[in-house]
């Protein structure tokens, strides 16, 4: 038998096969390993899981806190209103994604069909309002008024309207208790978002914010919102396989938010907001004598601040809006009013947001800096109608000259040529062009040491910080701008603004001469808010103590009981002594008894022996506009102050607001007469709001400055409405607005 000779081709199919084998052995390892890693390690979570498919969760919704006035009144609160609601995703699952429910829906609300398509749409950076911007998930309200009758058609033909509710929802009401409007103060509140959803994940993946709740925008809804929201309610049930409920899987209750109480008084806010208003409608019929045409007056602010503690007594801001139209969902055209240049941007609170200079109110800040830097307040100081720095001729704002007077005398009449010279002469001794490297700079030092150019930190969002233009600052400009201005200065024109472009391409980096004596006057580059100076004036009153401003005095749980006061701080002291401060005091007296301010307060009848006010004035130039009236005075209890854009003089544009203000306060006619009956409240109200066990709150027996006619307060007696009513409730009501208060 002959021996087949063996080839090479066995070994490779060996070798083949331990591959194969290999594979299979591997691929069975991984099989494995995933199988015990989902089954044993991971195995209890996955369970969890599968049963959760079989739960499902319907959201119970809390009430949200009140805000209230330092005596209790509602400045917001809540009430039920029937809202018809659409469910996007239940729309998105129809052969026509919704449009003929939306139709029919339209129809019912005697709507327009594409204001109800364009609600349900979602908002991106190419879609216009209105469109919705909460979470796709969510119900989306299509209107929060609608009647009985249009409620119970989408109730009885629920095979017409797949999607649509029409329930009780307890929707935000911005009371304008007193008469008081507080848009900016207040904020308002929209749908949170997907991503902020999201966000709110602790640390095992749970949702601290849910798709269909509200959350604060603005103001003190948003600063406060974890306070106010309170805690939304969780209804888990058990379904079949078909979506059918066979039992409970547990119940998480709702639990309504806090209430913020605030140091707002509503009368007082009625009075400086109807003040402030007058003051700008009276300055659009004066005639500017610089530009021959009325003045524009096109935007203004207010603050009352209480000096002892700095909390806000009172804040207002023009122009102002309702804060209820963002409720149940903004109208495009409304939300187009809002934003729109025309309309001068009224969500901007101008009391913290609104920057400019502050004219000639500064120069307490200049007088403080003139003291550090050694200047006698006992000497006198050439106050001629103009001085020339650098080739330009600087004058003061009337060009009207007073001799040699003294500090505080310049303080009175608001003569700019003394404090011109002061710093000059301090900005020579820093070396001019050419800077020390101890450079003192003591006017731009004691800015910064009264607070300014630094945010106050105001419990209340978006504050604008000012700006202090020292020398770093500046540079820092400069390094910014140099480009800008270089291109423009090479552009060949020869108007003002291309001027000056051309001088700061060269050196705009310096400190020139005319920088130093404008900013010494509150001009310049310097730029300020009314928070600021109220808080500058506010310590100046009380002996020098800066601090830090606030609004909300205490958080109160539900029941009235106190959660947390919200104490005052201090912040820090004014770079002053007590000679300086009590020569300053002397002086701001002065302007309200012989001096700028005088044929405001003084000559229009002001009890100034018995109620002693302080004043200063101001009145910024603005490139290419009409002057700011600026306004800063303080009592012995409250700084008040105003300014107004584009308004003139600051006496001459502020003065009668103000005086108003303080007539208001303290019961003052206008023939000087005293009337502590009518006075709004002649001392900083310190004490909370007493609370029944209910949570309302009570009026008190008697309070200093009493109470005007119409206050807005519940009778002592327990009230107890705390959850929206069911719809069968709100059917039976007469009215369909049934009002959520716990305190009032």
């Amino acid at each position: 038998m002959t021996n087949i000779p063996e080839t090479g081709r066995t070994p490779r199919v060996t070798i083949r096969l331990i591959v194969l084998q290999i594979l299979v052995l591997s691929l069975l390892a991984t099989l494995g390993g995933r199988l015990w890693y989902l089954q044993i390690r991971t195995g209890k979570e996955y369970a969890q899981k599968a049963a959760g498919n079989h739960v499902r969760e319907v959201v119970e919704p809390t009430v949200r806190g009140e805000i209230l006035d330092a005596s209790g009144r509602i400045l917001a609160g809540n009430e039920a209103k029937l809202v018809v609601s659409v469910s996007r995703t239940e729309l998105l699952q129809q052969k026509d994604r919704g449009k003929a429910v939306l139709t029919r829906l339209a129809e019912v609300l005697g709507m327009p069909a594409k204001d109800v398509q364009d609600k349900v749409r979602l908002c991106d950076a190419k879609t216009p309002q209105p469109c919705w911007n909460g979470s796709p998930y969510q119900p989306i309200p299509v209107t929060k008024a609608a009647t009985t009758q249009q409620a119970l058609q989408i109730m009885e033909r629920r095979e017409d309207f797949p999607g649509i509710t029409a329930q009780p929802t307890s929707l935000r009401r911005y009371t304008g208790a007193e008469g008081a409007n507080l848009a900016q103060v207040l904020g308002y509140l929209s749908p949170v978002t997907d991503d902020e959803v999201q966000k709110s994940k602790d640390k095992e993946g749970r949702e601290r914010r849910l798709p269909v709740d509200q959350i604060g925008r603005a103001g003190l809804e948003s600063v406060y919102d974890n306070d106010l929201r309170g805690t939304t309610g969780i209804d888990r049930l058990e379904v079949d396989n078909l979506g059918r409920v066979i039992g409970s899987a547990g119940k998480t209750p709702a639990q309504p938010g806090n209430n913020l109480v605030t140091s707002i008084d509503a009368r007082v806010q009625k009075a400086v907001e109807d003040s402030l208003a007058q003051a700008m409608v009276d300055a659009r019929k004066v005639v500017d004598k610089d530009t021959h045409r009325n003045y524009e007056a096109d935007s203004g602010a207010a603050v009352v601040m209480d000096v002892h503690t700095g909390r806000i007594v009172a804040m207002a801001s023009a122009p102002t809006y309702d804060p209820n139209l963002w409720v149940g969902g903004i109208a495009g055209k409304d939300y187009q009013a809002l934003t729109s240049k025309e309309s001068n941007y009224p969500l901007l609170n101008r009391a913290i947001q609104g920057q400019s200079a502050p004219g000639s109110t500064f120069k307490v800040v200049s007088t403080a800096a003139a003291a550090q830097a050694g200047y006698s307040l006992g000497g006198n100081y050439a106050c001629p109608s103009s001085l020339t720095f650098g080739g330009r001729e600087f004058k003061n704002f009337e060009s009207k000259g007073y001799g040699s007077i003294s500090l505080a005398r310049a303080l009175e009449v608001s003569c700019d040529t003394v404090f011109y010279g002061l710093a000059y002469d301090q900005w020579m001794a820093d070396g001019g062009i050419k800077p020390k490297k101890d450079a003192k700079d003591w006017f731009y030092k004691t800015a910064k040491q009264f607070g300014l150019g630094a945010k106050t930190g105001i419990d209340l969002p978006s504050e604008a910080a000012g700006r202090i233009p020292d020398r770093q600052w500046k540079q820092e400009y400069y390094d910014a701008n140099k480009d800008a201005w270089c291109k423009q200065a090479q552009s060949g024109g020869n108007d003002y603004g291309t001027q000056v472009a051309k001088e700061n391409c060269a050196d705009g980096y310096q400190m020139r001469a005319g920088d130093a004596v404008n900013y010494s006057i509150g001009q310049g580059d310097t730029l300020v808010t009314p928070l600021q100076m109220a808080r500058i004036y506010a310590a100046l009153a009380n002996g020098g103590t800066l601090y830090r401003p606030t609004v909300a005095k205490a958080v109160v749980a539900p029941d009235g009981t106190l959660v947390r006061e919200i104490a005052p701080h201090e912040d820090g002291k004014l770079p002053t002594d007590a000679r300086t401060l009590q020569y300053i005091d002397e002086a701001t007296k002065g302007v309200v008894e012989q001096g700028s301010a005088a044929w405001k307060f003084v000559g229009a009848g002001w009890p100034q022996g018995k109620i002693e006010l302080h004043a200063k004035t101001g009145t910024a130039e603005v490139f290419g506009k009409q002057t700011t009236s600026y306004l800063t005075t303080y009592s012995r209890d409250y700084a008040v102050v105003m300014t107004m854009s584009q308004a003139g003089t600051g006496s001459g544009a502020s003065g009668d607001a103000v005086r108003r203000i303080y007539q208001a306060i303290y019961g003052v006619d206008d023939k000087g007469n005293i009337d502590t009956g009518k006075a709004l409240l002649t001392k900083p109200q310190a004490e909370l709001p007493k609370f029944n066990p209910d949570g309302t709150a009570v009026k008190p027996v008697s309070f200093e400055g009493g109470f005007a006619p119409g206050s807005t307060f519940l009778d002592p007696a327990p009230q107890t409405p705390q959850t929206p009513p069911t719809v069968p409730q709100m059917l039976a009501l007469p009215a369909l607005e049934t009002t959520l208060r716990r305190s009032h």
